[in-house]
């Protein structure tokens, strides 16, 4: 009987299966759970240490004492607005279903109580725009100087933990709710890029701000930021990048294409979309490694991981930084480059962080990163830049190595003037000229008829010839 009912059930359900509609459902999606496939690896950087924002970690005991400063926070906001709660729950009363259907998945609890969902929403979004307002300087005085959170105290140290729990995944809100709440406040529409400039100089104080478009939460605001460049010439680079084929996606690490010849610099922008290499010269963002970067970027990783169309520039710029980065000596090289600004401490802990970060991820072949892939190894594996790459790590590694081939060619040098003064001499005896042969003829006797001269006479007296006697 419980088999006729279920196949009749599924019967009815074909009957009313609609494309369009299914599109529609997918397409309000934006807020996820992190499922436990992927928080067991970390769970930390998935879960609000000091606050809760939207329904999935609503109610957490670690997260309560943040409550009372939220309703204080409500207080505040409506008092400065002068305008009556109703017109803040009306006017959201008219999108509810859109919010409700941004969290994938909403606990029946939160879709049948509409009352209570409503009363979330209002309470987290004024708490997150007083928060925003406080750290970027605008003009709040209705708070007391020594107010824990919303002061020059808070500030310094219970913002950051909340700008970190503000990027998390699952603590998100969607951007319609800050709208909304800006809109009725201010009496009319606001320009959809005031809270998304709100929240960048939240998070990057110093930097130039610019505009954005729609984004779908404040995580969405960070991540637009981080990959914000010239839109032209990186399609021109994908549709390149898709014409060659083959190739490999793993390449050496910094060190060991330092050894190749290639060189690092910093790029022109902060953007992640914004490496290129021409010349044997990488250009790579500046990125700033503290606290918060392990947490931020697994939480971009996973929005791009599930929200279908979101791309994956993110993933991309991990993998590529994890590639280059093996050791120490590779964070070393590349601080010293500028690119890596090391606030964590070691550059063995940055390693290890860069390394921890792409597991278990999945990369897109079609990665806006896949041209500069193919130019790197490209380079790499021309002949001479092997040979160079090979003698510098065959012996200019370690001090050691170093020495003895300087000694090697010391000794080699040695030997060969030492052979040049041997052969020299007897090489240049056997090449010099032999004196040239003088032939004498001799001359016939001359014969004169002039008397010889006489004899010249002798030193000593003539001996006196013996007398013979008869």
């Amino acid at each position: 009987m419980a088999g006729t009912n279920w196949v009749i059930e599924v019967n009815e359900k074909l009957e009313s299966i609609d494309n369009y509609v299914e599109a529609e459902r997918w397409k309000q999606r934006s807020i996820y759970k992190v499922p436990a496939c992927v928080t067991d690896l970390n769970k930390k950087a998935y879960r609000p240490q000091a606050v809760s924002f939207g329904p999935y970690h609503h109610g957490e005991d670690h997260l309560k004492p943040m409550e009372e400063h939220k309703h204080r926070a409500l207080l505040h906001f409506l008092k400065r607005s002068n305008k009556p709660i109703q017109l803040f729950v009306d006017s959201l009363s008219e999108v509810v279903q859109l919010l409700k259907d941004s969290y994938d998945p909403l606990d029946s609890y939160w879709q049948q109580d509409t009352s209570r969902f409503l009363q979330l929403m209002i309470l987290d979004g004024c708490f997150l725009l007083e928060i925003l307002r406080i750290a970027t300087d605008q003009s709040l005085d209705d708070y007391a100087p020594n107010d824990p959170v919303f002061s020059n105290h808070g500030k310094l140290y219970i913002m950051p933990y909340i700008m970190r729990d503000m990027l998390m995944l699952q603590n998100q809100l969607p951007m319609l709710v800050l709208d909304k709440l800006v809109a009725v406040e201010s009496g009319k529409e606001k320009d959809e890029e005031f809270v998304n400039k709100l929240i960048l100089k939240f998070c990057f104080p110093d930097a130039p701000v610019s505009s954005l478009g729609k984004c779908l939460h404040p995580l969405d605001v960070y991540r637009k930021s981080l990959l914000q460049k010239q839109v032209g010439r990186e399609k021109r680079r994908i549709l390149r990048s898709r014409r060659q084929k083959g190739g490999n996606n793993i390449i050496r690490s910094a060190t060991e294409l330092n050894e190749a010849g290639i060189r690092f610099k910093k790029s022109k922008t902060r953007s992640l979309k914004d490496i290129s290499f021409r010349g044997g010269v990488l250009r790579l963002p500046v990125i700033v490694v503290d606290d918060a970067t392990e947490s931020i970027f697994l939480n971009l990783m996973a929005f791009e991981r599930f929200h279908v169309g979101a791309g994956n520039e993110v993933t991309s710029f991990i993998f590529f930084m994890d590639n280059i980065i093996d050791s120490e000596r590779d964070v070393a090289l590349l601080h010293s480059r500028g690119i890596i600004q090391n606030a964590v401490g070691s550059d063995k802990a940055v390693a290890k962080l860069f390394n921890s970060l792409s597991k278990d991820i999945t990369l897109d072949p079609n990665s806006s990163l896949d041209f500069v892939h193919k130019k790197v190894n490209a380079y790499c594996r021309k002949a001479w830049n092997e040979w160079r790459a090979n003698l510098i790590h065959t012996y200019f590694r370690n001090p050691w190595a170093i020495l003895s081939l300087i000694a090697a060619v010391f000794l080699f040098a040695l030997t060969i003037v030492q052979t040049v003064y041997t052969i020299y001499p007897i090489y240049h005896s056997s090449e010099s000229p032999s004196p040239p042969m003088v032939s004498v003829t001799p001359s016939p006797p001359i014969v004169s008829a002039a008397p010889s001269p006489a004899a010249p006479p002798l030193p000593f007296p003539k001996p006196p010839l013996p007398q013979l006697r008869h």
